[in-house]
């Protein structure tokens, strides 16, 4: 998950360790001590990394700005500003792209500003007071609040999830091999069943229709499509306009 990163390594858009390079928005890998042809040019690990970075994601702000709200926080009108803002525009392009006037593009502009203070020091918050507890705040009384997937399509109290609810769900519904005994009703319940389900699927491989149906068929023969149409629904897998490739989101 992009957000387990530092924030310096978020705003490079890779992390470094003693063996390799990773991009942190697809997690693509570079081992030191190799060279690597980007664009028919060489490259030592760390370049091409940043190589990769440019010719798949464009830039960090670009990949973000691009993600989900859930994700970033931003409203719709946040984020086309902020995208006006990064390719460069004045505020009267601004106002003129967003049908707004210049005053109201400079608010905005002190909005942002307001909010980027606040997120400082509320990580500086949460910081102290994880040394002051010694505690991080996932851990709750009925065990650690599991990490949300990247791509979910809206976050709210059904991503509110504890590795002890995981695992008494997993029990209710799945059998020892993973073959989903009932789809469950209530939303929370989904969610946990689909993210279990997901580990039949590898990420950065492109999947058939016909491979999905017969991956989730394995699992869950009594009605299948319904797993593959939640799958999108939530945004753990997504597919292109003409439902011939899927992939995980």
């Amino acid at each position: 998950m992009i957000w387990n990163y530092e924030i310096s390594e978020i705003t490079k858009g890779y992390s470094e360790t003693e063996e390799q390079f990773c991009c942190v928005m697809c997690s693509q890998k570079y081992e030191k001590g190799k060279i690597y042809s980007e664009n028919q040019s060489m490259y030592d690990a760390e370049g091409a990394v940043r190589q990769h970075i440019r010719n798949v994601h464009g830039n960090v702000a670009a990949y973000l700005l691009q993600q989900e709200a859930a994700l970033t926080g931003l409203s719709d009108v946040q984020n086309r500003l902020l995208t006006c803002l990064l390719h460069g525009k004045t505020d009267r392009e601004i106002g003129r792209e967003l049908g707004i006037a210049q005053s109201t593009v400079r608010n905005h502009r002190f909005k942002l500003r307001e909010k980027e203070k606040q997120a400082k020091l509320f990580l500086v918050l949460m910081h102290s007071i994880s040394m002051e507890t010694k505690s991080s705040i996932e851990k709750s009384d009925t065990g650690n609040i599991e990490e949300l997937h990247a791509a979910a399509t809206m976050v709210d109290d059904r991503y509110n999830i504890s590795d002890q609810e995981r695992q008494k769900t997993i029990r209710t519904y799945m059998d020892e091999n993973g073959v989903l005994k009932q789809f469950p009703s209530r939303e929370k319940k989904k969610i946990i069943v689909l993210g279990e389900i997901l580990r039949n699927f590898e990420a950065g491989t492109d999947y058939s229709e016909k491979r999905v149906n017969e991956i989730l068929k394995r699992l869950y023969e009594a009605d299948y499509p319904t797993i593959r149409r939640a799958l999108i629904e939530y945004g753990f897998m997504e597919r292109t306009l003409d439902c011939m490739v899927y992939r995980i989101k």
